[in-house]
């Protein structure tokens, strides 16, 4: 008898099939710029007809990123990217029907997978001024709650969680013995990590992904650091070479030159002290802590003028409504100051 799943069959997606790569794309938190044509030729020039014909082996390079994470292999697995590693967390630390919570609004796919795999996804809210109450999140950590998701910093909101108020989380999940997920795939814009807790704690997880600060976002690549023995359970679950053989040799170069990655946070800061000091002097409403993205609110309609962003200008950016008390917003993903000039006087133009 045919069957189909109710829940995929109830699942709401969007998918955008939109061509963007003629576009200035700044709607999806991508590195507009890229890794530099140089580093591209140069790895590329290893690229060897056996290596595209075998399956990818990943020894090699998980040793190198466990060297430059500071741990071992046992802490680490490796996935095509940090969604799917999302995705096999709760899989395997949740039940059906089980009770998942996170803040919203966040990376949409932590709801999506609760919904797909008969989750409940129990959602706290951010406050009017859109500061996070962690008592909030604290009261939603119940006896019968199996994975508090948070991703730090935030998307889209920028915030991020300080020490004392991460502790106090982690205090009352281990009280009620429920493994917490950090999501740092905005880890480099903001330097703070919680990955200790992950290294030296049973049932905390982070997941990171090269598609960010990396500029690796067509490369699919990304990882999870976890105690030992919840990296196996997710290991199992696994797909047979689901690594990109192509995305660890772009990702090992960056990791034996160091100074690529740092070169790429100094433009990022760039772009971004350039865009706040223009939304400071032209007097426009901001809100973006971290990360790198931020919402801005226009003098405009919102949405026209993502429209004609997107018409006029070939930018892409985004908008979003009830950005707490700024309302109706624009979303821009932030990048070197070159994109971030193209951005502002294009906009300027328009918000009148």
């Amino acid at each position: 008898m045919y069957y189909l799943d109710p829940k995929i069959e109830h699942l709401h997606r969007v998918y955008d099939q939109n061509e963007r790569k003629s576009y200035l794309r700044l709607d999806l938190n991508e590195n507009p710029g890229g890794l530099s044509q140089e580093l591209i030729t140069k790895v590329l020039s290893d690229v060897t007809p056996q290596m595209v014909a075998q399956y990818p082996e990943t020894l090699e390079f998980t040793t190198k990123l466990a060297d430059f994470l500071g741990t071992d292999i046992a802490h680490i697995c490796l996935v095509n990217g940090s969604s799917e590693g999302i995705r096999y967390i709760i899989q395997a630390f949740t039940a059906p029907n089980g009770r998942i919570v996170g803040v919203v609004p966040s990376y949409f796919m932590f709801q999506v997978y609760s919904e797909m795999y008969g989750r409940e996804f129990v959602k706290v809210s951010y406050n009017e001024d859109l500061s996070m109450n962690v008592d909030n999140i604290i009261k939603e950590i119940t006896e019968d709650t199996q994975l508090l998701i948070l991703l730090n910093p935030n998307n889209p909101i920028g915030n991020v969680y300080s020490d004392e108020e991460f502790e106090l989380i982690i205090k009352e999940a281990n009280k009620r013995q429920v493994t917490v997920l950090i999501d740092e795939a905005y880890y480099y814009f903001y330097p703070k990590t919680f990955a200790h807790y992950a290294l030296n704690n049973e049932h905390v997880f982070v997941t990171r992904t090269f598609s960010k600060l990396w500029s690796m976002a067509g490369c699919r690549l990304g990882y999870i650091i976890g105690w030992p023995a919840g990296i196996k359970m997710v290991q199992k679950l696994c797909t047979p070479h689901n690594t990109n053989a192509f995305a660890m040799k772009f990702a090992s170069e960056i990791i034996e030159h160091p100074e690529i990655l740092q070169n790429l946070i100094d433009k990022f800061n760039e772009g971004r002290k350039y865009l706040i000091d223009m939304m400071d002097k032209d007097g426009y409403e901001y809100k973006g802590e971290a990360g790198n993205f931020i919402f801005i609110k226009p003098t405009t309609n919102a949405d026209e003028i993502v429209a004609r962003m997107k018409l006029e200008k070939r930018i892409l950016i985004k908008s979003y409504s009830n950005v707490g008390s700024l309302g109706t917003c624009i979303r821009v993903s932030i990048g070197e100051r070159k994109f971030m000039e193209q951005f502002w006087s294009a906009f300027i133009e328009l918000d009148k």
